[in-house]
């Protein structure tokens, strides 16, 4: 398997993170949420979310280096070697994200399935 994983902000912002955390995956910027919109995974922020985030220390315009104020839905997907979607979890709830193991039980089973 690979791990792909995409956010919004830009790559300036991601480097450090990939090389401080040691990701073991590949980690792609899509500062312009083209491919966040795209999947459906795209929601904007509201300008008083915005000034609340920002009041938290989080700036999505400064990580983004954008002002369109789109953050993602968190999401998890299993892609066969076929291009096809095995299996999907979104939750808009950001605090609530895939459990590894879940995610590691449904590519073992369609790892089975391409097996038969």
């Amino acid at each position: 398997y690979q791990i792909i994983a995409i956010s919004v902000d830009r790559f300036e912002k991601l480097a450090p993170t990939i090389e401080k955390q040691k990701l073991n995956y590949t980690l792609l910027a899509d500062d312009r949420a083209m491919a966040t919109t795209a999947f459906g995974l795209a929601y904007k922020v509201s300008e008083a979310n915005f000034q609340r985030l920002k009041g938290f220390g989080l700036d999505i315009e400064e990580a983004s280096g954008q002002n369109h104020h789109i953050l993602p839905v968190p999401a998890a997907f299993l892609v066969g070697t076929d291009g096809v979607i095995k299996f999907s979890y979104v939750n808009p709830n950001y605090k609530v994200r895939v459990k590894a193991d879940i995610l590691l039980a449904a590519a073992k089973t369609e790892l089975k399935a391409n097996k038969k």
